[in-house]
């Protein structure tokens, strides 16, 4: 069986979309694994089904390179928006729906095969302290540490030992995230993502996250960010209110297509030999 696969990436954390409103994609954990396979396979941080929605423009299903179902993914977000566009859905303003739930998205500029896309986060809550570290949740589970210099750490090493220590492992796991405060309003941002096992250059999530974890950890009025990550700039915005709760957060940044192309699935058999 054939099928139409394309390659996107939101500033260097890279997937393969499907679109996926026909229902005939096989969803099967090993051929996700295959797909994003950095040497059998397309290679990729993770899979994207689009698929209808009854109400909604689309609908979002995102899996991680382990071949698992997994929650929201911010710069997945902004990518299949903008795959969505070429393939003819909706305007510039989309409605879809993602594991989190409802999800609106903005295309500020486009360029074919490029485009700038802001995309509304779900409301935050609440920010845990975990002595000097803070955990939330912004669609996706993330833990952040703040620190002089990310550069200077071992964020897989640190990133496992957070992610698989006993307090998150009967939790279902974690992100993490190693933040440095450069200024009033701009961060420098690595991640450890769960799924992946390993550092992505960028993870929109976990952008998200430690833009709203620097505001309470600085007790700071500020709400514009600029993230810097190894893969690129994002910017996050955000409204708090008294009670402390974080809401129309807006996660932007870049969105680009990079390749379209056919495979075979019947060549997951020879994977699966390896």
């Amino acid at each position: 069986m054939k099928f139409e696969i394309y390659k996107y990436q939101g500033c260097g954390n890279d997937f393969v979309l499907i679109d996926n409103r026909s229902e005939e994609f096989p969803v099967d954990s090993d051929i996700v694994k295959w797909l994003c396979d950095r040497r059998f396979g397309v290679g990729a941080d993770g899979l994207m089904l689009l698929e209808n929605d009854a109400e909604y423009d689309f609908k979002m299903r995102y899996f991680n390179c382990d071949g698992g179902e997994a929650s929201m993914c911010g710069n997945g977000g902004r990518c299949i928006v903008l795959f969505a566009h070429h393939l003819g859905i909706g305007s510039e303003h989309k409605l879809f729906m993602g594991i989190d739930g409802l999800h609106q998205a903005q295309i500020l500029e486009y360029d074919n095969s490029r485009a700038v896309v802001k995309l509304e986060m779900i409301d935050v809550d609440s920010v845990q302290s975990m002595g000097d570290d803070l955990f939330l949740d912004t669609g996706s589970p993330h833990y952040v540490h703040f620190c002089e210099n990310p550069d200077n750490e071992d964020v897989v090493a640190y990133g496992r030992s957070v992610r698989y220590g006993e307090y998150f492992l009967q939790r279902g796991g974690t992100n993490v995230n190693m933040v440095q405060i450069l200024n009033e309003n701009e961060l420098f941002v690595r991640t450890y993502e769960r799924g992946v096992e390993d550092e992505t250059l960028a993870c929109g999530t976990g952008v998200t996250a430690s833009a709203i974890a620097a505001t309470v950890k600085t007790a700071s009025k500020e709400n514009h960010w600029h993230v810097k990550t190894r893969g690129g700039l994002l910017t996050v915005d955000f409204e708090r209110d008294s009670n402390g709760r974080f809401g129309n957060i807006r996660l932007t940044g870049s969105a680009v297509r990079v390749f379209a192309t056919e495979i075979d699935l019947n060549n997951y058999q020879h994977y699966k030999l390896n």
